[in-house]
Formats: C-alpha cells, sequence, structure tokens
C-alpha cells in the first residue's frame, strides 16, 4: 500500500477538500448541512480557521488528498477557548484504510501543542459506527446522544457527543 501523508493543509488543497466534503453533504450524514459550499466558502471557512490558529490537516495518498481533519471552536463564547470541536472528512473511495484515525491521532497532537485542553466530537447520526469506533480507539468517551435533533435524506437523525481530555485536561488552568 501506498504510504499516507498527513501534513498541515496547503491553499492548493481547497479543490480536493470542497469535493470531498460536497459528497459527504450530498450522500452522507456526518454534517448536517444540506448544501454543499462552494471553493470560495469552503477557502473562506479555512482561512477563518488557519487565521486563529486552529489546527487544519490532510491525509495525501499518492499525490491525492484522501481525506482532512481540523479542529475549530467548539463554541463562540470565551469560556470556551479552551476547547475544539474536530471534524474529520474522508474521500468515499479512501473509507476503511484508517485515514481517519491517522488523522485524528495527529490532530489531537497538533491540538494539544496549541495549548487546548479538551476535544469534542459532535457526530451526526449513531449509525456512524466507524467514527464511534475511531474516537473510541483515540480515547474519547462517550458523553451521550441527542436524539432525532436533524432531520436529512428523510429522515430524524442523532447527534453523538464524546469528549476526550487533551494535554493536562482540567488538571490545571489554562
Amino acid at each position: 500500500m501506498t504510504e499516507i501523508t498527513i501534513r498541515a493543509v496547503e491553499a492548493a488543497d481547497i479543490a480536493a477538500i470542497t469535493s470531498i466534503y460536497a459528497d459527504s453533504v450530498l450522500h452522507g450524514t456526518a454534517t448536517f448541512e444540506l448544501e454543499p459550499p462552494n471553493e470560495a466558502e469552503m477557502a473562506r471557512r479555512q482561512q477563518e480557521l488557519l487565521t486563529n490558529a486552529y489546527p487544519y490537516l490532510v491525509a495525501e495518498l499518492a499525490g491525492t488528498i484522501a481525506g482532512y481533519a481540523y479542529a475549530g471552536p467548539y463554541r463562540a463564547r470565551p469560556a470556551y477557548k479552551w476547547t475544539v470541536e474536530d471534524s474529520i472528512y474522508i474521500g468515499p473511495e479512501f473509507h476503511r484504510r484508517g485515514i481517519g484515525a491517522r488523522l485524528l491521532a495527529r490532530l489531537i497532537i497538533d491540538a494539544e501543542q496549541c495549548g487546548f485542553r479538551q476535544m469534542v466530537a459532535v457526530i451526526g447520526d449513531s449509525a456512524q459506527t466507524a467514527s464511534i469506533a475511531v474516537h473510541v480507539a483515540a480515547g474519547f468517551a462517550m458523553i451521550g446522544t441527542l436524539r432525532s435533533v436533524g432531520f436529512k435524506h428523510g429522515k430524524w437523525l442523532d447527534t453523538v457527543l464524546m469528549q476526550r481530555a487533551l494535554g493536562t485536561g482540567d488538571v490545571t488552568p489554562p
């Protein structure tokens, strides 16, 4: 198998990222967005995260972007400053190859190096068992399930909440 490279995102990656996300929007339940954003909007979102020093990664396989992950703000209020929410998207042809696990492992390291103390996974759809398993393997604990909070593809969807401490977590002040 060709080596998977996990690296920081580059501006040139935006077309591939937009395509991967569009597939998730149109065919999946990992995101509750209903219309895929265009490249300009995805670039704007990416730049906002990078400007605010959040980690943003891509997985590259044989010169192709196979997936991406980033940590972003969990909530906007100042007291949440030390908590991030992770997002991971994998191109459909690259599922079940361990790419999501590799991205999440590196994202955790990068988020810790940025000084964040908690990472929250908000997993769209309780049927996303692969995503739940990847998070469990990375040390996340199940916090709860919000039942039927989204409606997409003609059905009600749950949201699964998981959480993991980063660095010293809540043992010391930031």
